[in-house]
């Protein structure tokens, strides 16, 4: 095996040093690197097939992220203990490393080609993505793939005290406000070009505005994009260096030889504007989605039918002429932009189209929230649940629980179309994933309210940013339902348009104008923070200055559909919908957990039946966690005061009388209970009414009931009673009853009719427990020496744990 070979640099400002090595593993891969960050490593191979597939009209690039459940000391926890589909945060993995390199290949370049990152060590303290994404770059460049790299990324987390934190810890993420990665290239001037950004705040973030830490508005984040700028060039130098070393260790890399694929002549093109272009002119005036693309269409057919027929001088390129046509389209729509200002639907650059906003729109749902811009329209539908519902996470990052869900669906008749419906797919996946980190930060924690959310967002009509409407909608049900969220939040998404140094920024930007321009940049936030931030381009990177021009422009539109919102709903509700479960969370003490639960959990069972309510114990190792929860709230508070009856039973008062009921019968006396959760002692010798009595049944028997009075109540809190009121008289009893003995050897008792006579014994009440409680367990020990109890002040009834 060849000695590998192996570059360092230390990351500035931290302790750690990135590594890039080739030549270990994957020989034969056309390129493979393995890049690490303390004990995270991954493998990431670089291949594309050697020749073209025949009618390759796109190119076919796949990233691919596989997580190792090994890396992390870890069995899968599926059935089969072994990997299966993609973990989502293997597929948000894939997208963050798909997104700034598929604009850098070189142009025409169609081969298949695949880029998979096998994560083979993760320390559960460094995450792994950025990894990928510099790996991948890494790989690329010593494959001989026709790529316009290297390209350097950098995950940053700012923190409470205002500092951007390069390469953070799973650990100094949570404790900062905000996370940012960001991808970007070194230009022949040194700056660096932004390629990709994705953004967003804390689980935590208004917690910590709330005590005091700085908020991440727009001109924080532009600082965070000229900050990353130090440690994406060193990762290219890296990078570089890699390169050189490969070079002067194997000679020069061998590129990989390729037919670059051209759609459409120049011919074609001209002939195709000179059929058409006054028919795409008018096309892309009109406003309408349908209308404009049934008139392109009908420009389509147009050039075919000219230029194709019979004869004619492009015959049999239907194809090309079909790509030139959308050329044109394409040269046509931006030039408009350029030239007049106007866009495909006639508004101005900045210009927002008409929002509306509503909530309330399914009655059965516990919230929902109906947002409309433009023909975009997505509707989201919030369900609570018990705490016990939280998703189990099993992947390789440190976090196994999650209990804010947000899922996204996008059918294919959002669109007019037809199409496959079901699982969902890995933009999906995205979308969904973008949306709920721009909700995340305003929503409350577990511990302030308890509750286990999952939005639903559904689109309903697509035309440009179903994501950033999945966010409105998302706040409005969120609101709609009562949950105390911090603030409102909005999102819009934003294009571009260059044209050699000229860059215009556009406002809420429609789906085709997301194809045709040159960026589709998304930013989330309230009216004064951003929680979210997402940037894809298409060309070779975007000066940051004009990045921070966007933020500016996208935060006018911002605070405009905040407006729209907070007229539909101004606030959160006061109370969860009368469809929701109310939901209380009690602290218990640690040793009180068994007892709430009971034997094989027979107490919390019987208070669920009892009560309909939906009962979960937890602890977190200190303190135990009870959650209620239940529909109608009377429910809920049943079962919440039956246990805290276990938890802080009732105390009794001396002197004061109680309807008790007889739970248990025990030679010397009955236990009664009086209150939830505490029970006293009537001993034999105050039964009876003062006449002697054999046996506790010849008065009482189980779940009677009767009027006792609280007598005595000892330092170790054990209950004396007495009888109150009237004399209770003995129940009926059998002729074997009357002729067993009082068991002491003394012949046959008295009977309860007979009159008292002098020589009736007094008897002791502290003797006579004493004396049966020695029959039963023994010897207690010497005179006046306190007995030890297990009752705990709950009279017979043994608590089993």
């Amino acid at each position: 095996m060849a000695d590998p070979i192996r570059v360092s640099g230390p990351v500035s400002g931290t302790d750690k040093t990135l590594t890039f090595e080739t030549g270990r593993f994957a020989p034969q891969s056309q390129g493979a690197v393995v890049a690490s960050i303390a004990g995270t490593q991954v493998l990431t191979t670089a291949n594309a097939a050697k020749h073209l597939r025949p009618g390759m009209d796109f190119f076919p690039l796949t990233v691919d992220v596989e997580e190792r459940a090994y890396a992390a000391g870890k069995i899968p926890g599926s059935f089969f203990r072994r990997e299966g589909r993609p973990t989502e945060e293997a597929i948000l993995t894939c997208r963050l490393t798909d997104r700034p390199l598929r604009p850098s290949f070189a142009d025409g370049f169609r081969n298949e080609t695949q880029i998979v990152t096998t994560v083979i060590g993760a320390d559960q303290e460094n995450p792994h993505d950025v990894l990928s994404i510099n790996a991948a770059s890494a790989a690329l460049m010593i494959s001989g793939i026709p790529f316009d790299g290297p390209l350097g990324s950098i995950r940053m987390a700012y923190s409470t005290d205002g500092e951007w934190i390069p390469h953070p810890t799973y650990e100094e993420t949570e404790a900062g406000t905000f996370e940012l990665v960001v991808a970007g290239r070194e230009l022949d001037s040194g700056d660096v070009a932004v390629m990709m950004v994705e953004a967003g705040g804390t689980e935590n973030s208004f917690y910590y505005y709330e005590d005091g830490a700085p908020k991440v508005d727009e001109a924080v984040l532009a600082d965070g994009l000229e900050a990353c700028k130090v440690w994406i060039k060193e990762s290219i130098a890296l990078q570089r260096q890699l390169v050189a070393s490969v070079i002067a260790t194997h000679g020069p890399i061998e590129p990989l030889q390729f037919e670059p694929v051209i759609d459409y002549s120049p011919e074609v093109y001209a002939a195709v504007e000179g059929a058409v272009s006054g028919d795409i002119a008018e096309a892309v005036k009109i406003a309408d989605k349908h209308e404009r693309n049934a008139a392109t269409d009908a420009a389509s057919s147009k050039a075919i039918e000219a230029l194709c027929g019979d004869g004619a001088d492009f015959e049999g390129q239907e194809k090309a002429v079909k790509e030139a046509v959308r050329s044109l389209t394409k040269n046509s729509v931006r030039q408009r932009v350029i030239d007049e200002g106007i866009r495909l639907d006639g508004r101005g650059p900045a210009d927002l189209r008409p929002v509306t906003a509503e909530v309330g729109v399914l009655p059965t749902a516990h919230g929902s929230g109906l947002f409309q811009r433009g023909e975009t329209q997505v509707m989201n539908v919030l369900t609570m649940a018990m705490p016990r519902m939280n998703q189990l996470i099993d992947s390789l990052s440190p976090t196994d629980t999650k209990r804010y869900l947000h899922h996204y669906n996008m059918p294919p008749w959002s669109n007019g179309e037809t199409g496959r419906v079901g699982s969902p797919k890995r933009r999906e996946i995205g979308h969904g994933a973008l949306a709920a980190r721009a909700v995340l930060p305003v929503v409350p924690s577990q511990e302030d309210f308890a509750y286990t959310l999952r939005l639903v967002s559904e689109v309903m009509s697509s035309n440009g940013s179903t994501s950033m409407a999945s966010v409105c909608s998302s706040s409005l049900s969120l609101m709609d339902a009562g949950v105390p969220i911090r603030d409102a939040v909005a999102g819009i998404a934003m294009g571009l348009v260059k044209d050699g140094d000229n860059y215009i920024t556009l406002t809420d930007i429609l789906g085709a104008e997301d194809a045709f321009g040159d960026m589709d940049f998304k930013v989330a936030g309230t009216a004064d923070a951003i929680t979210a931030l997402q940037l894809d381009t298409k060309i070779d990177g975007i000066p940051a200055d004009v990045l921070t021009a966007a933020l500016a422009q996208a935060k006018v539109a911002r605070l405009e559909i905040l407006d729209v919102m907070n007229a539909a709903i101004p606030a959160p509700r006061d109370e969860v919908a009368a469809t929701a479960p109310k939901i209380k969370t009690l602290t218990i003490p640690m040793d009180k957990i068994g007892e709430v639960i009971g034997p094989k959990g027979k107490v919390i069972n019987t208070i669920q039946q009892e009560t309909g309510a939906d009962i979960s114990v937890d602890d977190d190792g200190a303190q135990g966690f009870v959650t209620i929860g239940a529909v109608e709230a009377w429910r809920m508070e049943e079962a919440m005061d039956a246990i805290m009856a276990i938890v802080d039973p009732p105390k009794a008062e001396i002197g004061k009388t109680y309807m008790g009921r007889v739970v248990n019968i025990t030679k010397f006396g009955a236990f009664v209970n009086i209150l939830p959760g505490r029970d006293g002692l009537v001993h034999i010798s105050k039964l009876g009414g003062g006449k002697r009595i054999n046996s506790v049944e010849d008065v009482l028997e189980l779940g009677q009931e009767f009027e006792v009075k609280v007598e005595e109540i000892d330092d170790r809190g054990k209950v004396s009673l007495v009888p109150a009121g009237d004399v209770v008289e003995a129940p009926a009893r059998s002729s074997a009853s009357e002729s067993r003995g009082s068991g002491n050897g003394d012949g046959p008792a008295p009977s309860a009719d007979e009159p008292a006579t002098d020589d009736v014994e007094t008897v002791s009440f502290e003797d006579a427990f004493d004396a049966e409680l020695a029959g039963e367990l023994g010897d207690l020990g010497p005179a006046g020496e306190k007995r030890s109890d297990d009752r705990g002040g709950r009279g017979g009834r043994r608590r089993h744990r």
